[in-house]
C-alpha cells in the first residue's frame, strides 16, 4: 500500500497510531473532523477527496466505546460513498469483543454484531490486534486479519535487561501470548491458574515454578480491572519474586486500575497504542504496517 494512492485516515481515539502508521507506509494523513451536535450525535466529516484512493481508516474502540464504534461506522461509509477504490478497516481494539459467545440463555453475542456492522459500513479488509478470540473473524465474509503484539512487547521487555525474567500468561488462555514473548526476550515461561468469581473478583493461583528472585512479568491481552494482576503480583511477591511487571496489548484500564496494580506490587505496566494511555510505551504500526505494505 505504498505510494500516492495509500491514504490514512485518522480517527479521533487513534491520533498517535494513525501518525505512525502513515509514517510507516510513508503515505498521507488526514484526522475526521468529529463534533458532537447539542443532543449527543456525533458528526464526521473528511475535508479530502478520496475518490479512487485506497484508504486506511484507522480507529480504535476504547473508552469511550460507542461513541467510537459510531464513529468509525459513519467514517467507512463516508469512505465509501466519497468513491474510495477500497477502504481499510484498522481496529487495533474492537469493541464488545469479549462478549463473542452467548455465555447463558438470551444474551446478544455481540462481537459478530459489532463484525456485520463494519463489514455492512462499508470495510473492505478488516484488521485487529490480539482479538480476544481469533475465531471472533469467522463473522466476516471479507478479508479480515488478527495480528500480534507480542513479539512487539517482547522485544521492550528484552530491552529492560530483567534478571532471570519468567513470562507468565494471566491464565491458560494467555499461555501462548506469553510463550511468544518469552521466546522475543530469550526467556522462560509458564501461565497462572485463574478461577473468576464475578467480573470484578478473580482467584488465582501460582504453582509449578520457583518465582524467588526473578523478574516476573504476566501477560494478557486485555488489563481491564486490574484484579488478575494485582492477586497475582501479590502471590507472585509472597512467594520471593525480586520485581513483578504488567504486560498487556490493550490497556482498558477501568476505574482504579493502575493504582491496584501498583498497590500490589506491580512495578510497571507496559502496554501498546491500540488503547492510546499513558502506559502505551510499544507501537503496533509496525506490525500494521507490514501486512499493509
Amino acid at each position: 500500500m505504498r505510494g500516492p494512492m495509500a491514504l490514512v485516515i485518522g480517527g479521533s481515539a487513534s491520533p498517535l497510531l494513525s501518525l505512525r502508521l502513515s509514517r510507516a507506509l510513508r503515505c498521507g494523513l488526514v484526522r475526521t473532523e468529529v463534533r458532537r451536535f447539542p443532543d449527543g450525535e456525533i458528526y464526521v466529516r473528511v475535508r479530502r477527496d478520496v475518490a479512487g484512493e485506497r484508504v486506511i481508516v484507522v480507529q480504535s474502540n476504547g473508552r469511550s466505546q460507542n461513541e467510537n464504534l459510531i464513529e468509525l461506522l459513519l467514517t467507512l461509509e463516508l469512505m465509501k460513498d466519497m468513491g474510495a477504490r477500497e477502504v481499510v478497516a484498522v481496529v487495533p481494539y474492537m469493541a464488545y469483543s469479549r462478549q463473542d459467545r452467548r455465555f447463558t440463555p438470551g444474551e446478544a453475542v455481540s462481537a459478530k454484531t459489532v463484525c456485520r456492522l463494519i463489514e455492512c459500513a462499508g470495510a473492505d479488509h478488516f484488521i485487529t490486534v490480539d482479538m480476544h478470540h481469533r475465531e471472533t473473524l469467522q463473522h466476516f465474509s471479507i478479508k479480515s486479519n488478527d495480528l500480534t503484539a507480542a513479539h512487539a512487547i517482547g522485544g521492550y521487555l528484552k530491552r529492560l535487561r530483567l534478571k532471570r525474567p519468567l513470562v507468565l500468561g494471566a491464565d491458560r488462555g494467555a499461555a501462548e501470548r506469553a510463550k511468544n514473548v518469552a521466546l522475543e526476550m530469550g526467556a522462560d515461561h509458564d501461565y497462572i491458574e485463574k478461577k473468576r468469581i464475578s467480573p470484578e473478583s478473580v482467584r488465582v493461583s501460582v504453582g509449578g515454578f520457583d518465582v524467588r528472585g526473578r523478574d516476573v512479568v504476566i501477560v494478557d491481552d486485555i488489563i481491564s480491572t486490574g484484579g488478575t494482576v494485582a492477586e497475582s503480583a501479590r502471590i507472585l511477591r509472597k512467594n520471593g519474586a525480586r520485581t513483578v511487571h504488567a504486560a498487556c496489548t490493550h490497556p482498558v484500564l477501568v476505574g482504579n486500575a493502575m493504582e491496584k496494580m501498583r498497590s500490589a506490587g506491580v512495578r510497571r505496566v507496559i502496554a501498546t497504542d491500540t488503547i492510546e494511555s499513558d502506559v502505551s510505551v510499544v507501537s503496533v504500526a509496525p506490525v500494521v504496517a507490514g501486512t499493509l505494505g
